[in-house]
């Protein structure tokens, strides 16, 4: 029984992990698609900016990688984070940013080639199929790369070792032991 009881632990908690990258993802979510829209409907609008829906994805995911991961750094993986946290922030963002080419790619395709260029088929690629495909990559390479518990800098504990004997004062205020 304990192999049971064993593997309902590691589901249970594997499960809290996925429940907790998708609350942060619901964060950046939020942060990229306003963002998104509020670019692509104003500065970066397809008919002053030729590439605009491209720039403007391109800014958003970046403003929701940043919300990203702090979230996942300090709350998804809060436990395996690293010590060195710059190695980690560029493993992060590498990881982040093959992800935002994913959901790029699925705009680009969606919007240049096959052609649907209105605002909603902009966000179902991007923000829908992109975003689903971008988030799997992104979750395994996180647990299994960026906040591997393998990786993660282990806790050191002073050894403290009792002295014996006793301390006596020599004329100059100096301590000196006896043994």
């Amino acid at each position: 029984m304990p192999t049971k009881t064993t593997n309902s632990a590691r589901l249970a908690a594997f499960m809290v992990q996925v429940g907790k990258f998708g609350a942060v993802g619901l964060v950046g979510f939020a942060v990229d698609v306003t963002v998104f829209n509020l670019l692509r409907t104003t500065v970066f609008d397809p008919q002053l900016v030729h590439a605009g829906p491209i720039y403007a994805k391109v800014v958003s995911t970046i403003l929701a990688i940043f919300a990203n991961w702090i979230g996942n750094r300090y709350w998804t993986f809060g436990k395996n984070r690293q010590e060195r946290t710059l190695r980690e922030g560029i493993e992060f963002f590498a990881v982040s940013l093959v992800g935002m080419g994913i959901g790029l790619a699925c705009l680009w395709l969606s919007h240049y080639v096959l052609g649907y260029t209105s605002v909603v088929a902009d966000n179902i690629s991007s923000n829908v199929i992109g975003l689903l495909l971008g988030a799997i990559f992104r979750f395994v390479l996180y647990r299994y790369w960026v906040f591997a518990p393998h990786r993660r800098t282990p806790v050191v504990t002073p050894v403290v070792t009792p002295v014996t004997g006793s301390l006596t004062t020599v004329p100059h205020g100096r301590l000196v032991t006896d043994r």
